[in-house]
């Protein structure tokens, strides 16, 4: 049914077919069927099954599959179910990490009621909420949920819509015209699915159910914004894809070598096997997972609950945050900063307490047992204000002496009392916005609106205070449009909600970072612009767009297309969100958006992002972000950033620690294979898997806890096309640590032979002389490249600063995990059980001297080449 919800009632009641009586049960019944039920439609979730396929036929996972068959095939079964396990491993340990099942919709059907009251057969009854229909009549009473969008024909209620809006004042709804260009959540008689009537009683008749709600409409919305994966997720995939292709390469022309050469069968397949499994850096996905978890539990200490590991870097790449204003750059606390009187403008004096005492007794706020205050954050402000004031009000003797209340109206932006003011009789206090409060008084005060103005350009909420004094013995008035006339401005009222301390450092470091900030408020462009400038957004150029609901697509993308333009997107609605979030990843931004409301959800979903409030926001809006901030504070945002960007860096690290061994592992099969066999394999494949899931795998975790090196939030976001491997990095992984390995360790494996008067071609088979010395021998290549990895450790520390700059001992679980992987090979190199399983042999001590000088060497030509880059950085004219 395609209907106006603001069309005149009598127009609607006849749309809908339905009196005074409501529905009759049988047509209530029929358009069940026409319409389907009130409930909130789920989609269904990804199978289990199905994400652990995923994880099964990734790139590496394929590439050890391969190996595994090759191992069954070559009739060495232990290897290969060495290698699925790790395939299982690996498979097993990323589905735990990252999944996370999509529960906004579900939390969005949690808001709705279980039971509706309604109209039917001309009586009230209780039905099932999922069984109203558009046209039905409800009842809506204190406490009750409303159980789908509905008009409000009879009565007056206040409403909670904090769940659709982050606003906490609940809002008056009563019976009257609409809003002339009002967004339909302000219309004034109007109610929404989910929201909770906190005082009033009403009745009004549905016009829209189930997905056709603004609840299921934010559903239909959060399910439809697909969530797409992150840069690191989809480089590592390409990276992932790229060994592969260079593994199966390199496999296919040295086996077909190998045949061309002679080599058995046997040997031929088991140099397949090893170049696959030397190719694979099979802890690099448990190794990331690790790193970002790791990422996860550091965040969540400073403030930021990160629920995807994979958001963590994506943090890093960020580089533009559209965020709220009010509780997130301001402390969500209404202070009184300024007062405003005809007679003495600004000037402080006595008549600021009766100004302030005045605007108090027209609040509806509540002490509590404690003492603490309870209501609208506005009313509070002036209540405390006029304590400060040294005009405190007693709130007892407030309502003792009130006559009547006209609440706030949000179609007159006014609320009125008739109030016993003592010595002062009896009084109408008027309060509201400056615009209409100066237009219904009895003389016109150009002066007031300046300073209105003014107050505002100044980031403060005006108010103004408006008296009447009623004859002696006069009745109080019953309808407003009685008691607000004949009014003398009393003054002006400034509330200020000041930014919190430490947002303006945490601007400063975005903009140092290369970040741009915007504001997306449902606040006035004024007040938003004051705060924006306060704290430092709007650095060089600050953008104002008053009414941003009707900007078009072409604007938008003209205006964040400036490259130093900060805006500010005022008197927005989470379509606003929404639309600012599209149009940003459209301009290839990665994108932070900040949220708190049932409608931000969308928002929320298609940001890089999103950012959840966890004191102030929704449940939905939590479920739907990638990010949830327990103090729900700008500069966390920021800090979260950092805290990317770090683990960007230390992803990389590893990454580099981990392919560089990828020369030394494959280099021992090229060798055996481009000798035909004259030189015997250098390394064995249980050796490689010691390697690449024993001892590399601790130090690789312990880079992943590196601390930012200089200068991390000096330089601008990478570009989103960056690789988190580049050329530069493959450069320095295979080309210098891993070439600078390859030629120690191969030169620790002829060493051995050669002491052992081994010459190319001799048999070095079981039962042969030098078949103890050829043991030996690949125990030295093994052993060789864990030493090597210790030199590539330290190395892979920093990218470009000196070691000395981070500290030889400021990594202590670094540390640690070098001395694990020492003691782990030295049990495999010395104890007799693991000898026979990994085909090792004891080292003799000058062997082990030798080797012992491999992390200095590693090292100090890493350390060598960073100081060239550095020499001819710093001498580029």
């Amino acid at each position: 049914m395609s209907l106006d919800p603001l069309e005149p009632l009598p127009l609607l009641r006849r749309e809908l077919h339905t009196g005074s009586s409501g529905l009759s049960t049988r047509e209530a019944g029929r358009r069940l069927v026409v319409y389907g039920p009130n409930e909130v439609r789920r989609k269904a979730r990804t199978s289990l099954g199905r994400e652990l396929v995923r994880q099964l036929v990734h790139p590496l996972a394929l590439l050890l599959w391969a190996a595994a068959a090759l191992a069954f095939v070559a009739g060495i079964s232990v290897l290969g179910w060495a290698i699925v396990a790790v395939v299982l491993v690996n498979a097993a340990f990323a589905l735990l990490q990252e999944r996370q099942a999509e529960q906004a919709v579900e939390t969005l059907a949690k808001y709705l009621p279980e039971h509706a009251l309604v109209i039917r057969d001309g009586r009230p009854s209780v039905v099932e909420a999922g069984e109203l229909v558009p046209g039905d009549l409800v009842v809506l009473e204190e406490g009750a949920k409303v159980p789908a969008d509905a008009r409000l024909t009879d009565g007056g209620i206040e409403v909670d819509l904090s769940m659709l809006t982050g606003e906490s004042t609940p809002a008056e709804r009563i019976v009257g015209p609409g809003l002339i260009g009002a967004p339909l959540l302000q219309e004034p008689n109007l109610v929404f699915s989910g929201t909770v009537c906190t005082g009033g009683q009403a009745q009004a008749i549905v016009f829209a159910t189930g997905d056709h709600t603004e609840l299921g409409r934010i559903a239909a919305l959060s399910q439809r914004t697909r969530r797409d994966p992150s840069p690191l997720e989809q480089q590592v995939k390409k990276v992932a894809w790229l060994i592969a292709a260079v593994a199966v390469a390199m496999g296919g022309v040295f086996l077909a070598a190998g045949v061309a050469v002679g080599l058995p069968l046997t040997d031929t397949l088991m140099f397949a096997i090893g170049l696959l499994v030397a190719n694979v850096p099979e802890g690099l996905l448990p190794t990331i997972t690790l790193a970002l978890a790791v990422g996860v539990r550091i965040l969540a200490r400073q403030g930021a609950v990160i629920k995807r590991l994979s958001a963590v870097e994506t943090l890093g790449s960020t580089n533009v945050i559209c965020t709220d204003k009010t509780g997130t750059l301001t402390q969500n606390r209404m202070r009184l900063q300024a007062v405003w009187t005809p007679d003495h403008g600004r000037e402080p004096g006595p008549w600021d307490g009766e100004l302030m005492r005045t605007s108090s007794l027209c609040t509806t706020v509540t002490r509590g047992e404690e003492g603490e205050l309870h209501g609208d954050p506005t009313e509070t402000a002036l209540v405390e204000g006029a304590a400060a004031h040294a005009a405190p009000v007693d709130l007892d003797g407030r309502d003792t002496g009130r006559r009547a209340l006209f609440r706030f109206d949000p179609r007159l932006r006014l609320m009125s009392v008739v109030q016993d003011d003592g010595p002062h009789g009896l009084r109408v206090i008027v309060k509201g916005a400056p615009e209409t409060v100066l237009h219904i008084l009895d003389g016109s005060s150009q002066s007031a609106a300046a300073a209105a103005e003014e107050l505002a350009h100044e980031g403060m909420r005006v108010l103004a205070v408006a008296v009447r004094t009623l004859p002696a013995g006069a009745e109080a008035p019953t309808r407003r449009q009685d008691a607000e006339t004949g009014l003398r401005l009393l003054g002006l009222v400034g509330l200020y909600d000041p930014p919190r301390p430490e947002v303006a450092a945490a601007v400063r470091r975005c903009h140092e970072a290369g970040l741009r900030v915007h504001i997306v408020t449902g606040d006035n462009g004024a007040t938003a612009a004051a705060v924006a400038r306060e704290v430092g957004i709007g650095q060089p150029r600050l953008h104002v767009v008053a009414q941003s609901e009707s900007i078009d697509d072409h604007e938008l993308d003209a205006l964040l297309a400036s490259a130093d333009a900060e805006v500010v997107f005022a008197r927005s609605s989470p379509e606003t969100k929404l639309k600012v979030a599209d149009a940003l990843r459209a301009h290839g931004q990665i994108v932070a958006m900040t949220g708190d409301g049932v409608n931000d959800a969308p928002a929320l979903h298609r940001a890089h992002i999103g950012v959840a409030m966890g004191l102030s926001g929704t449940d939905v809006a939590r479920e739907a972000s990638t990010m949830v901030l327990t103090d729900d504070n700008f500069a966390t945002i920021v800090t979260a950033i950092e805290s990317g960007r770090r683990v960007y860096d230390n992803v990389r690290k590893f990454i580099v620690y981990i392919f560089a061994h990828l020369t030394p592992e494959v280099v021992p099969f090229l060798v055996f294979a481009l000798s035909a066999g004259t030189v015997p394999l250098p390394l064995t494949v249980l050796q490689i898997l010691a390697i690449d899931l024993g001892t590399e795998t601790l130090p690789a975790l312990a880079l992943g806890r590196e601390r930012a090196e200089p200068g991390t939030m000096s330089r601008p976001p990478r570009p989103s096309s960056q690789g988190v491997i580049s050329r530069d990095m493959l450069i320095r992984s295979w080309g210098y640590l891993g070439a600078v390995s390859a030629i120690l360790v191969m030169g620790a494996f002829f060493y051995v032979l050669w002491r052992a008067g081994w010459q190319p071609g001799d048999p070095t088979d079981t039962g042969s002389p030098l078949h103890h010395a050829y043991i030996t021998a690949t125990t030295a290549t093994f052993a060789g490249i864990v030493t090597c990895q210790v030199g590539t450790a330290f190395a892979a520390r920093t990218d470009h600063a000196a070691l000395r700059d981070i500290g030889l001992f400021t990594n202590p679980l670094l540390l640690a995990g070098i001395v694990f992987e020492l003691a782990f090979t030295a049990a495999l190199v010395y104890a007799p059980p693991l000898q026979g399983l990994f085909g090792t042999a004891a080292l003799p001590l000058d062997v082990v001297a030798v080797i012992a000088t491999f992390p200095i060497l590693v090292w100090g030509t890493d350390e060598l080449r960073r100081w060239v880059r550095r020499t001819r950085h710093l001498t580029k004219p």
